[in-house]
């Protein structure tokens, strides 16, 4: 990592992506900046998420963490899903050991209507952020995110997380339209913010919908689709990624809404996610995938780590291109080493 930059459109992150075949198999770890590093919960001590997020000396340096210690080939900007709906003016917070909790659930019309659009300047601290990091990371892509219309309006409707998304499923099916403005809502602001950061400068996207995967494909289709369609389709000039969990029924649809990678969580071989991505759309070009190994294999030990990579990278071999991933984020108490060591098994094997 370094400030001089060489051609970043070369970096392996960003090759794969277009479906090129890389130096190295690139490899970065969803939630690598966070709770399993001691130097992020020392730097976090006393600093509330939401707080964190727009401070961009911090969001800097909590991103950089990852990047120096694991030697990733691709940084995720620190930041949270709900972050836009906060600077929209939305009353929530993210309550530890909880998540997101919202104050006044969305239930009526007049609640759909009072969410205001998003605008640059309420994300200004995002926008400095991303400077100080293009400064900082090199030929070291910056991933950008955002969560998807459907998961931040399972946060707005449940008041915060949800096991079973009964009232969101309530309302979706209950009274179409207004859920339709809901997402159109959200959809605005998603694509908003997501312009901002490429704007700003991020070399690709990520677009999570992680609670996707606790509906039906049909349902899915006629209620979540048209809305992250939107989204990604808003988006120019760089990759963008879409990824969810559990969502091994909704992956070619997940590609029909706009998607370059398709992230794949650990529940689908690469190589069966291939041939059904494939199947659904032959006049496609041969899909990119990004994963996906099962985050509590970081707990099972080196020799089964080393066996588990290998498979992965074989079958991401039937990809036009394969970025590394885990199948879900990183959890809290993974050992640090373990997850550095997997990048080197990673950059190694073939």
């Amino acid at each position: 990592m370094s400030g001089e930059m060489n051609d970043i459109t070369e970096a392996p992150l960003l090759v794969a992506a277009r479906g090129g075949r890389p130096s190295r198999t690139p490899v970065w770890f969803m939630r690598q900046a966070g709770r399993s590093l001691p130097e992020y919960r020392k730097l976090r001590e006393g600093t509330a998420m939401l707080d964190a997020c727009m401070d961009p000396e911090m969001v800097c340096e909590i991103t950089l963490q990852p990047v120096r210690r694991h030697d990733v080939d691709g940084a995720i900007l620190f930041s949270d899903i709900v972050v836009p709906l906060k600077a929209a003016g939305i009353d929530l917070d993210i309550v530890p050991g909880t998540g997101p909790v919202v104050a006044k659930p969305i239930a009526t019309e007049s609640d759909v209507l009072a969410i205001a659009e998003l605008h640059e300047e309420q994300v200004r601290p995002v926008v400095d952020a991303i400077g100080l990091l293009n400064a900082e990371l090199g030929d070291v892509p910056l991933i950008g995110f955002a969560g998807a219309p459907f998961t931040l309006a399972s946060y707005l409707v449940e008041g915060g997380p949800s096991k079973h998304h009964e009232r969101t499923k309530a309302l979706m099916h209950g009274n179409p339209d207004l859920w339709h403005a809901l997402l159109d809502r959200l959809a605005g602001i998603t694509a908003e913010f997501l312009r901002v950061q490429v704007r700003a400068g991020v070399k690709a996207v990520q677009l999570f919908d992680s609670w996707a995967g606790a509906l039906s494909e049909r349902d899915y289709r006629e209620f979540v689709l048209p809305h992250s369609t939107r989204v990604l389709q808003s988006i120019e000039g760089v990759p963008r990624i879409h990824f969810g969990v559990g969502t091994s029924e909704l992956l070619p649809a997940m590609r029909e809404a706009g998607a370059d990678v398709v992230g794949v969580d650990w529940r689908t071989p690469l190589d069966v996610a291939v041939k059904r991505l494939q199947q659904a759309a032959p006049e496609l070009p041969l899909p990119v995938v990004q994963g996906n190994l099962d985050p509590a294999l970081l707990f099972a030990g080196l020799p089964a780590l080393e066996r588990e990579i290998e498979r992965i990278k074989r079958e991401g071999q039937a990809a036009a291109g394969h970025i590394f991933n885990l199948g879900h984020g990183v959890l809290p108490d993974t050992d640090p080493d373990v997850i550095t060591r997997a990048v080197e098994m990673v950059h190694r094997t073939t």
